[in-house]
C-alpha cells in the first residue's frame, strides 16, 4: 500500500461539510491477482461492509420488496407518495460499485437513497457480479429485468438510470435493447458513468491525485471483462452506436475521476443527434457531496428531469 496522498485544498465557497469530504487523504490499495478469486471475494466483502457502515442508520421514507423478476432478484422500492397506478412511471435503477460491489441488501439501501431524488417506483436488479460471475452476467440480468418491465409498462413510462458502474450497465442495456429490437425508454440518466473501461480519458491522469473516493479500476475492469476486449461497446458503451437513444441527463464534477467519461459520453450522444443535458458541478467528487447542502442541487436536477419525461409524481393508492 502506498503512502496517503493529500489532495488539493477544497475551494472556500463550499460548505464545511463539502470541504471536509474533499480533503480526505487518498489511499491506493493494490488489487488481488486476477486469478485470486478468494482475494477478490474478501475485498468485495470488506468494501461492502464499509459501505454498509457508512449508510447504516439512515431512515428512508419508502417501502421495499424483494421480487424475482425474470430470474433476477430485484428490489421494488416505493417512496412515500410515489404514484403506484398500473400506468405510473417506473425508474429502472442500476446500482454502482465498480461492477463488483453493492449487491445484496446494499442494492436496496442505495436504491432508497437514489429514490429520494426521483420519488417514483424504482426497480433495482441485484445483478450477478465477479469474481463468480464476470461479463456478460450483469448485463444479461439487467436486460432480463428490462424485458419484464416492458411487459407491464409502456416504454414512455420507463426511465433507465445508474451511477458509476450502474451508468455503464444502463448505457450497455440500451445498446443491447437496440440490437434486440426492444423499444427505448422515455429517458436515460447517467450519473458519472463508468462508460470507458479502457480508462482512456484525460481525467484519469489529471485527477488521479485529486479524486477522493475513487481511483483507477483497471484491474477490476479486467476481472469484470473476463477476458473480453475492454473496448467492446457492451463493456465500454462510450464506443457504441448511441443513435436513437432517448433524452439523457449526465452529471459529473470537476474532482471526479470519471469526468472524462461523462463529458465524452455527452459529446457522443450529441453527435448522434440525441437530446442530452450535461451538468458539471464545481469540485464535486465521484460519490457526490454526501450530506452537504450542495448535493441538493444535483438531486433537484435529477428530479426535474424525471418529472419532465415521465410526469410529475402524484399520489395513488393502487399498488404496482
Amino acid at each position: 500500500m502506498s503512502d496517503p496522498i493529500v489532495p488539493l485544498p477544497a475551494p472556500g465557497f463550499l460548505s464545511d461539510a463539502a470541504r471536509a469530504g474533499l480533503e480526505v487523504p487518498i489511499v491506493r490499495t493494490p488489487s488481488p491477482a486476477l486469478d485470486d478469486a478468494a482475494g477478490w471475494e474478501a475485498m468485495v466483502e470488506q468494501t461492502d461492509a464499509m459501505i454498509a457502515q457508512m449508510l447504516g442508520g439512515m431512515t428512508l421514507p419508502m417501502t421495499s420488496e424483494l421480487r424475482q423478476v425474470n430470474g433476477v432478484p430485484t428490489y421494488v422500492v416505493t417512496p412515500e407518495g410515489a404514484p403506484t397506478a398500473e400506468d405510473s412511471p417506473v425508474y429502472l435503477s442500476i446500482h454502482g460499485g465498480g461492477l463488483i460491489t453493492g449487491g445484496g441488501d446494499l442494492t436496496r439501501v442505495m436504491t432508497g437513497i437514489s429514490a429520494l431524488s426521483a420519488p417514483v417506483v424504482h426497480w433495482a436488479p441485484d445483478y450477478r457480479m465477479p469474481p463468480a460471475h464476470p461479463y456478460p452476467a450483469a448485463l444479461d440480468d439487467v436486460v432480463a429485468v428490462y424485458k419484464t418491465l416492458l411487459e407491464v409498462r409502456d416504454p414512455s413510462r420507463i426511465v433507465v438510470g445508474g451511477g458509476s458502474a450502474g451508468g455503464n450497465l444502463a448505457a450497455a442495456l440500451l445498446l443491447r435493447a437496440k440490437a434486440e429490437g426492444l423499444p427505448m425508454p422515455a429517458a436515460l440518466i447517467l450519473l458519472t458513468p463508468e462508460v470507458d473501461l479502457t480508462e482512456s480519458g484525460d481525467s484519469f491522469a489529471t485527477l488521479a491525485d485529486v479524486s477522493v473516493g475513487l481511483q483507477s479500476l483497471c484491474e477490476t475492469n479486467l476481472l469484470y471483462a473476463g477476458g473480453h476486449d475492454l473496448a467492446d461497446p457492451y463493456l465500454s458503451p462510450l464506443f457504441g452506436d448511441v443513435t436513437g437513444f432517448p433524452s439523457t441527463l449526465l452529471v459529473s464534477g470537476t474532482r471526479d475521476l470519471f469526468l472524462s467519461n461523462t463529458v465524452r459520453m455527452h459529446r457522443r450522444l450529441r453527435e448522434a443527434g440525441v437530446d442530452a443535458d450535461l451538468h458539471i458541478f464545481d469540485a464535486r467528487p465521484h460519490a457526490g457531496y454526501g450530506n452537504a447542502p450542495e448535493e441538493a442541487l444535483v438531486s433537484a436536477e435529477i428530479g426535474a428531469f424525471v418529472s419532465k419525461h415521465v410526469g410529475a409524481p402524484t399520489n395513488s393508492s393502487q399498488e404496482i
